[in-house]
């Protein structure tokens, strides 16, 4: 299967597949949270009542016939009012996601909504948000109040007071995808909030953003793919959904490279659903010219020249993990003097401007050196070199962890770095 293709997969297939991603990303509970896609004929696939959303198979789904029959071996889920009420206000519409994702839930419980220009493909993504006054769980009045949020604006997503989130899409990826990014954006604002203030992107900033994919790049006319080359090409998947699954990318964002032989790499591409990445997926650029009828991600001219800049470098990753960017959009120094693995892995992490990654800008491939493997970019994302992948992946990692510890550490009290002195030490010792 070479991504989620809904057009090719059974409705059953489609929600046991998002279902069980939901569930193991920490973004529903067992008993909690229902999906829904509505077919060409009308007819309703829907989760079940009261079925462990864990271990949820095909054979668990109900349909909801056009006529209102009930095909299935259980209960359709208690909140399957609402899902009919936003089909039925909104045809466009295809596929429905309701759950109880804990930073959504938070904004929910604050009756607030979270401002998606905090990154910038996520305004896009995720489209204008609505607010449902409470309303009883399964009543006919909760899916009144979350249909009306539909009908009465181009809605794609709606907070629910002191409940949760539900969102629409054109299909289930869609859907999905909306969900995964709407949340990622609510726990990098609460992390954000934990060490300092999230600063905004303009839409100025988010439209420069747009135009960065490089859809006129010259293509090659021949393209050969040497066993090295499919090599590097699992590779790089595998990492991609090894990433996914760590939480340190989510299905709209995050770009891997690898550079094949001289100045010649394979990079991820946009528009394919991270954790589904398939070696096909994979786009070879050659002589600075990309494999035909693909395009390399938004960031391809950033990584040629980082490739073509520093000759050690062999392999990039470019994410948005939720810790880390808690520092990049807050300006609060990322001080990865923690414990001693961190500074070494990584050394000091410089903070650049927003638009530094944008083509044209010289900036990071000049910066980036064997002292300096990775930046942060403000608003936007994590960038980490490295000569292996695995290394790479391994100084993502240790990024992240050690966000994630200055992160929760911030209401316990004042944070002491490692010194300057034992910081020498280290550089004496493990870097010569």
């Amino acid at each position: 299967m070479k991504q989620l293709d809904v057009k090719l997969m059974h409705p059953k297939v489609q929600i046991t597949k998002v279902i069980s991603r939901i569930y193991k990303n920490g973004m529903t509970t067992t008993s909690g949270g229902n999906i829904s896609i509505k077919d060409e004929n009308g007819d309703i696939w829907v989760t079940p009542s009261a079925i462990d959303k864990g271990t949820l198979t095909e054979k668990d789904i109900i349909c909801v016939k056009k006529d209102g029959t009930i095909i299935g071996d259980h209960t359709p889920s208690s909140e399957f009012p609402f899902h009919k009420a936003i089909y039925d206000v909104r045809p466009e519409i295809k596929a429905v996601i309701h759950a109880h994702p804990p930073a959504l839930v938070s904004f929910s419980i604050v009756r607030n909504i979270p401002n998606t220009n905090i990154i910038p493909q996520a305004k896009e993504i995720c489209g204008s948000i609505g607010y449902a006054p409470y309303g009883m769980p399964g009543s006919e009045e909760l899916g009144a109040k979350i249909a009306a949020q539909f009908k009465d604006s181009n809605n794609m997503a709606v907070i629910m007071e002191n409940h949760g989130t539900v969102l629409g899409g054109s299909d289930m990826m869609d859907a999905y995808t909306r969900f995964e990014t709407l949340e990622f954006c609510a726990r990098t604002i609460i992390n954000a909030k934990t060490i300092g203030e999230p600063v905004y992107l303009t839409d100025e900033q988010i439209k420069s953003f747009e135009v960065q994919i490089p859809y006129d790049i010259p293509k090659n006319k021949v393209v050969s793919y040497p066993p090295e080359e499919r090599s590097i090409r699992q590779d790089i998947c595998n990492i991609v959904r090894r990433a996914c699954d760590q939480g340190l990318m989510i299905s709209s964002y995050g770009t891997v490279s690898v550079r094949w032989k001289d100045n010649d790499f394979l990079i991820t591409p946009p528009n394919v659903a991270r954790w589904d990445i398939m070696p096909d997926d994979i786009v070879q650029i050659k002589d600075g010219k990309a494999e035909p009828e693909k395009t390399p991600s938004r960031s391809f001219s950033l990584h040629q020249k980082i490739y073509e800049m520093n000759p050690h470098i062999n392999s990039i990753i470019l994410t948005q993990p939720p810790h880390l960017m808690a520092y990049g959009t807050t300006g609060v120094k990322f001080d990865v003097r923690t414990i001693p693995e961190s500074w070494i892995f990584l050394q000091d992490v410089p903070c650049l401007p927003f638009g530094t990654h944008f083509e044209g800008d010289n900036t990071i491939p000049e910066l980036l050196s064997e002292s300096v493997p990775s930046v942060l970019i403000s608003n936007d994302s994590f960038l980490v070199t490295g000569d292996k992948l695995l290394q790479t992946f391994d100084r993502l990692e240790v990024a992240e962890f050690s966000a994630k510890s200055l992160v929760m550490g911030a209401p316990l009290g004042t944070l002491f770095p490692i010194n300057d002195a034992q910081v020498e030490a280290l550089r004496k010792k493990f870097l010569g």
